[in-house]
């Protein structure tokens, strides 16, 4: 998922709330915009000057609906479920009672606050952090507004009058409903201060027992995707892509694919060939007629073994200065005890279950798009240029997206400029909807990046870590993008770095440092990005330390962290729940991990069989969790045995590979990810936080490798670090 721009910034002020309406309706509607101080001095995009129909975070119609429009799109981690809940808890109504929409059009009202609020975004687990202040203003505010309203009608004072699941009660007998009173409330003068209700009167947030908004119809297949949408008259289209990352079309002959039925155009594109079809699969049959002589002069021409072997090679030269304590080279010179270890990490997709899409149409002079939007002010600009429109005229329509991991957070709006293109290409005459099939997907690149890594480390005569030397290679996510400015720091990518430069164990002597490597393949942030490979080094090589010098792994780490951390909490949480010092069953084993990404720390003991290395399967996994306070614990357990199905695939078996720079897997055939089989049980112990919340998205992901390869280990006495299992097993 897309990684922070910048440190997490204070929750807004009380201040700043605004008023809007909604398409001219009466009701009530409320939004806040974001203090200056929140921008952090960055360039703030201004009001649209004509509003997005999305004019602020909740409206109450006079049927008693109440709609929160969300800040932050839902692909699958449960945002929706967690803003109606904070809107929910503070207005009065039930959770069930609240419909959730997506958002988009307006900074002010809608930019991350944990990014400073100049954007909008939904990644790098932020989307809670970013809501849990503003969401809950939103609706005491309109609780403090039906209130007054209804006090002004019945003649009595505000403090006598309650709300009531949806309703406003005083005790002469007076009720109303809250639509029965929003028009009211909208003419009254927003407050500038409101009481939000304390921990001890909640009875929404942390409450075990909520179904999950729109779940029912996610069930019964009555919710849309981007995948679902009909637009009168729209036309389908599919692209043919380079096969080779970087070429470009050189001719086209499309004299067999205009033949082919229901096919309405071709069209050469900045990104490749368009087919436009009455129908997706016209297209595709299409695409396959289609006879293209590429021009590949500057594609990237090299496999993954070319790659692997040029970053290996880079291993040798130092790099780049990530963090630095101590005299490292010193100490490892002077130890007696050390491990010098190397570890591979190869391209990763996404996978996502719903690829890549989007449907763009125009009226007169305004553009109308949906799609699964984590950057939609980014798209609106992209999509507004290309139009040759006003980013204002723009309307972005943000959908639920069968799952995204970080994949539709691309600075250039990839599968959106494409569709916008070719709308505009075909003059504008329909709406056009534009499809990725599972294999353009999977071999369309944005990849978790291909790491190298080689960390010594050294124990001294107490038997503490005594010295840290980690070196890291890969190509950076951010060099080279539109984000590279306001991420990248003195050749240091925190993306590459993060869970190694900032790693909680104490070390006396430690250096960190980073190899940026120039390859043709394209990157993007993948679902915990960094610590996806930094925790596994890290967390194998202290269970490779704790061996070395005789420790139990728990209490090496625990000897290493310092008594007030969060990482020391949970390790001992998770340690104690999965019944760490007694022993196991014959024939099971166990590994443990521990690791802190986007705020929120994941402990993680599991347990498995085995009886050689083509025979493993894992078992059980415990995890423990401190997320700050918890939002919705269903919703955080949910996450978290995701995260271990996704981590489990992508650590045993899940790898892209190039043969002289042409993706080799195209589906799920060749890429495997986890199989239902293979899912353990999993148990989730949520430690108890008085803390803001943080994030739950990615953070399951982080600790399944290493303490699934310490598990391994345990069993079979294999360090497996060359990734994924199914290769480095019989490596």
């Amino acid at each position: 998922m897309l990684h922070l721009l910048t440190s997490r910034a204070a929750p807004p002020s009380r201040r700043g709330f605004l008023m809007a309406t909604l398409g001219g309706s009466s009701g009530l509607a409320l939004g806040f915009a974001l203090p200056e101080s929140l921008a952090g001095g960055r360039a703030h995009a201004e009001p649209q000057r004509t509003p997005s129909p999305f004019a602020g975070y909740l409206f109450i119609d006079r049927n008693n609906t109440v709609t929160v429009l969300s800040a932050h799109m839902d692909m699958g981690q449960g945002i929706y479920h967690g803003i109606a809940t904070l809107v929910a808890e503070e207005l009065g109504v039930p959770v069930a009672d609240i419909k959730v929409e997506g958002a988009a059009g307006n900074p002010r009202l809608y930019g991350n606050v944990t990014v400073g609020g100049a954007f909008q975004l939904t990644g790098g687990s932020s989307a809670t952090p970013s809501s849990w202040e503003r969401y809950r203003r939103a609706g005491a505010t309109a609780r403090t507004m039906l209130i007054a309203a209804a006090a002004k009608s019945w003649g009595v004072a505000a403090t006598e009058v309650t709300t009531e699941a949806g309703s406003l009660v005083h005790a002469s007998g007076k009720r109303a409903t809250f639509g029965e009173m929003a028009e009211a409330a909208s003419n009254l003068t927003v407050p500038t201060e409101v009481t939000l209700k304390a921990p001890a009167e909640w009875t929404q947030i942390g409450a075990d027992n909520t179904q999950r908004v729109a779940g029912r119809d996610k069930v019964t297949g009555a919710f849309n995707f981007t995948i679902d949408i009909r637009r009168p008259g729209m036309l389908y289209a599919v692209v043919a892509h380079p096969p080779r990352f970087g070429g470009k079309v050189k001719s086209v002959d499309a004299t067999a694919a205009r033949k082919v039925a229901g096919v309405v155009d071709v069209i050469t594109i900045a990104r490749g060939v368009a087919i436009v079809a009455r129908n997706t699969y016209a297209a595709i049959k299409g695409r396959e007629a289609l006879k293209i002589d590429w021009d590949e002069t500057r594609a990237e021409q090299r496999g993954s073994d070319e790659l692997v072997e040029a970053y290996r090679r880079a291993l040798a030269v130092p790099g780049t200065i990530a963090a630095k304590r101590g005299d490292v080279a010193g100490a490892l010179a002077r130890a007696s005890k050390a491990i010098d270890v190397s570890f591979e990490f190869p391209y990763l997709a996404h996978a996502a279950l719903e690829p890549l899409d989007a449907v763009v149409e125009r009226k007169g002079d305004s553009l109308e798009i949906w799609g699964g939007h984590q950057l939609p002010d980014f798209y609106q600009a992209i999509a507004a240029q290309i139009a040759g429109l006003t980013p204002d005229r723009v309307k972005m329509n943000v959908m639920p997206t069968g799952g995204g991991f970080g994949r539709r957070a691309v600075a250039d709006g990839d599968v959106i400029a494409e569709a916008t293109e070719i709308a505009k290409a075909i003059g504008w005459t329909a709406p056009v909807k534009l499809l990725w099939t599972r294999e353009d997907d999977m071999r369309g690149g944005r990849y978790r990046p291909l790491y190298v890594h080689k960390l010594r480390a050294s124990l001294g005569p107490d038997g503490r870590i005594s010295a840290w030397h980690h070196h890291i290679v890969g190509q950076s996510i951010a060099i080279g993008t539109a984000f590279e400015t306001s991420l990248v720091s003195g050749g240091i990518d925190p993306t590459s770095v993060e869970g190694a430069a900032d790693m909680p164990y104490a070390v006396p002597d430690l250096q960190v440092e980073v190899t940026n490597m120039r390859a043709g393949v394209p990157v993007l942030w993948w679902r915990s990005v960094g610590h996806t490979h930094t925790a596994y080094a890290v967390e194998t090589a202290m269970d490779e330390l704790a061996v070395l010098a005789g420790q139990d792994p728990v209490a090496f780490r625990l000897k290493h962290l310092a008594n007030n951390s969060r990482e020391r909490s949970v390790l001992e949480a998770v340690a104690a729940k999965a019944k760490w010092d007694e022993p196991l069953p014959l024939g099971r084993f166990r590994g443990v991990a521990v690791h802190k990404s986007f705020g929120t720390v994941v402990g993680m003991v599991i347990e498995i069989t085995a009886t050689g290395p083509a025979n493993i399967k894992v078992e059980r996994v415990v995890a423990a969790v401190d997320c700050g306070i918890a939002i919705n614990p269903d919703v955080i357990r949910a996450q978290i045995e995701g995260g271990v199905g996704f981590g489990l695939g992508a650590i045993l078996h899940s790898q892209i590979t190039l043969t002289k720079g042409i993706v080799d897997q195209g589906n799920f055939d060749s890429y495997q990810v986890l199989r239902f089989d293979e899912m353990p049980i999993v148990e989730v112990h949520i430690l108890p936080s008085t803390r803001s919340p943080s994030g739950i998205g990615e953070p399951g992901v982080p600790p399944v490798g290493p303490a699934l390869a310490n598990a391994v280990a345990a069993a079979i006495g294999k360090r497996v670090r060359m990734l994924p299992f199914d290769k480095g097993l019989s490596a």
